[in-house]
């Protein structure tokens, strides 16, 4: 995979992209905006002023919808009206925690929000390949060592966890239902899920995310607050997944019976650290801090271990991880650093993008 590759598949293509205002949503609008794709996000309002939508001026990169997920009708009009060539569905309640304090809605924009943009897909009369971004969290999750494959059993402890796994099951439906196999040559629509997470990259400030949470604290001058320093995740750069999603598509486009599947991105099985190694490399790469251990009680349950099998995403896509969880780290924790030190992070994003496509 690399620049030159997916300008071929994306320029002058129509995308539509959900949850184009997040986290992931802003840098894959601005990866998608380098490579010449005439794009329509649809998605709530960025929550602050910071926030890295606003900050890259995601106004000027697409043709931006403010409009709910659940809103089915609105949602309609505006994927149908725009035939788009491919579909990314990043929109979602992204956070472990939060799903504690409002599961129903978790529950609603995760599962339903997912059959809301399935059954706009219904309604295109031209090909359209749909990539859905569900989690690593879909997984029933058994903390134990083996990295789980996309075919193992799905699952979820907490609400984020188990609206995600309904959306695989949804997903998963409306292909067998409505996008099968056996007849792509009459509704010609390639629908696949790509299941990563623990992203970390320049910009996010969501709440209770470590990375986030790393960097109010050293701005403060505070020592950083470690919840659970011994759980392993697969720590990745944004950009890891979501040239995995470009990649993706491009794949769904030449094949669409092969990669209208469930994909797994992450790292190497034996690149993953723990919270605590995490924090170690950002106060290193940050030059000062500090953080502790607060004993916490009556927390809500987070899983404490969990690795992906890439497997067969390697094997049969093509696609491998560029960087080290050290790595990544490192290239988040500059990007914070480097605004801190007065670059600007519209420049500092298309930057990144720039070196990891181009590397």
């Amino acid at each position: 995979m690399n620049y030159q590759h997916l300008e071929k598949y994306y320029r002058g293509k129509k995308v539509f992209l959900t949850g184009h205002t997040g986290f992931k949503g802003a840098w894959l609008l601005s990866w998608l905006h380098t490579l010449g794709a005439q794009i329509k996000g649809y998605s709530l309002a960025p929550e602050n002023a910071y926030d890295l939508y606003n900050v890259i001026a995601g106004d000027s990169l697409c043709e931006s919808v403010i409009a709910d997920i659940l809103d089915k009708e609105r949602l309609k009009s505006e994927l149908t009206s725009f035939a788009p060539d491919f579909v990314f569905h990043l929109a979602a309640q992204p956070l472990v925690r939060l799903s504690y304090e409002i599961p129903a809605g978790t529950f609603e924009v995760n599962a339903i929000g997912t059959a809301n943009v399935l059954d706009a897909i219904r309604l295109l009369d031209k090909p359209c390949a749909g990539i859905f971004i569900t989690t690593d969290k879909v997984y029933e999750n058994q903390e134990w060592q083996y990295p789980y494959r996309e075919n193992d059993r799905l699952g979820g402890y907490d609400p984020y966890s188990a609206s995600k796994a309904c959306a695989e099951l949804i997903i998963s439906s409306y292909r067998n239902s409505f996008f099968s196999l056996a007849s792509y040559s009459r509704h010609q629509k390639a629908i696949a899920s790509a299941r990563a997470g623990n992203v970390i990259g320049g910009g996010d400030w969501a709440k209770d995310r470590i990375i986030p949470d790393i960097i109010r604290a050293l701005r403060q001058g505070q020592p950083v607050s470690v919840r659970n320093p011994l759980s392993v995740r697969p720590w990745q750069h944004v950009l890891e997944p979501l040239g995995g999603y470009l990649h993706l598509g491009t794949k769904m486009i030449d094949d669409p019976l092969t990669f209208s599947d469930a994909w797994n991105f992450g790292p190497l099985s034996e690149d993953n650290l723990t919270v605590e190694e995490l924090v170690n490399v950002a106060l290193q790469t940050w030059g000062k801090g500090t953080y502790q251990k607060p004993g916490l009680l009556d927390q809500p349950h987070e899983a404490g271990l969990l690795k992906l099998d890439i497997s067969n995403t390697v094997a049969n896509m093509g696609w491998t991880p560029k960087f080290t969880a050290r790595v990544a780290i490192q290239n988040t924790l500059e990007w914070y650093l480097k605004v801190e030190q007065g670059e600007q992070a519209v420049d500092l994003t298309r930057q990144q993008i720039a070196h990891f496509s181009h590397g």
